[in-house]
């Protein structure tokens, strides 16, 4: 009985242990490496939260339609380290994004590289640059 309980409570704090390893999705789960594609627009909001960034940029589409694309930037200590402030995006730049598509077909994409409108290019801190997930 007691060595049963044992093993519970082992094998309990075992399982707990790996939940925070399940919570960061793989780059390969999420986004189509295949599928890059090019956004030009006007940056509407900037998140600097964890584990991700986020920007959201208006963006013409070929039909003509205005759609609101998210995309998922590296941690705010990466773009940090990188060299990013929280004011190196903001509301109403116009910006050109390099991302990959979501899988699932949303305006989701994770961005690889973003250009701003005097030319620099600010790296994104992308999973996808670290290799396969």
């Amino acid at each position: 009985m007691v060595r049963n309980l044992l093993e519970l409570t082992v094998a309990g704090g075992l399982l707990i242990a790996a939940v925070p390893g399940l919570a960061h999705h793989a780059f390969d789960a999420e986004y189509d490496r295949l599928k890059q594609r090019e956004f030009k627009g006007t940056v509407t909001k900037v998140e600097w939260l964890n584990p991700h960034a986020h920007v959201y940029v208006d963006v013409i589409e070929p039909s003509g339609k205005m759609v609101n694309w998210e995309f998922e930037l590296g941690s705010p200590n990466g773009l940090m380290r990188a060299g990013w402030t929280r004011y190196s995006l903001k509301k109403g730049d116009i910006v050109t994004v390099v991302g990959y598509l979501s899988k699932d077909g949303s305006y989701l994409a994770n961005a690889r590289n973003i250009t701003l409108a005097d030319g620099r290019r600010v790296f994104t801190g992308s999973s996808a640059d670290f290799g396969k997930q």
